[in-house]
């Protein structure tokens, strides 16, 4: 009972605690990035589908006695493959990289990731 009232406590403060780091740099890539559920406000034109795609070994914070703890890449990982997407973009010649998507699986032994987006070049104003 102890335990359950414990748990629920500790439940119920969750909410109250701050992050210690704040995200409020965000990284500077060299083209605008729009995610799957989001579209640039300003008419482009597609250039080219773009994909990153590899498998990394688990670490060993991910499993522990036969369990998987914790699935996929960190947001560090995460930012370095967008940053490695953002460069192809902007050396095809991309304004903006859109419809970014990023999925992932894990296996017994290794954590497997792709990262997609659409490279596209703003339309000029007289354009359209």
């Amino acid at each position: 009972m102890k335990k359950l009232a414990f748990a629920l406590c500790l439940l119920s403060l969750t909410g109250c605690f701050r992050p210690a780091v704040y995200l409020q740099n965000k990284p500077n890539y060299p083209v605008d990035v729009f995610y799957d559920t989001q579209r640039p406000e300003r008419p482009f034109a597609p250039l080219q589908d773009l994909e990153i795609k590899g498998e990394v070994p688990l670490q060993s914070r991910q499993s522990g006695n036969k369990r998987m703890l914790s699935r996929g890449n960190d947001m560090q990982q995460k930012e370095l493959m967008l940053a490695r997407l953002t460069l192809q973009a902007k050396k095809l010649g991309a304004d903006a990289l859109v419809s970014v998507r990023y999925t992932y699986y894990t296996s017994m032994t290794d954590n497997g990731y792709m990262m997609t987006g659409l490279a596209v070049k703003y339309k000029q104003e007289h354009e359209q």
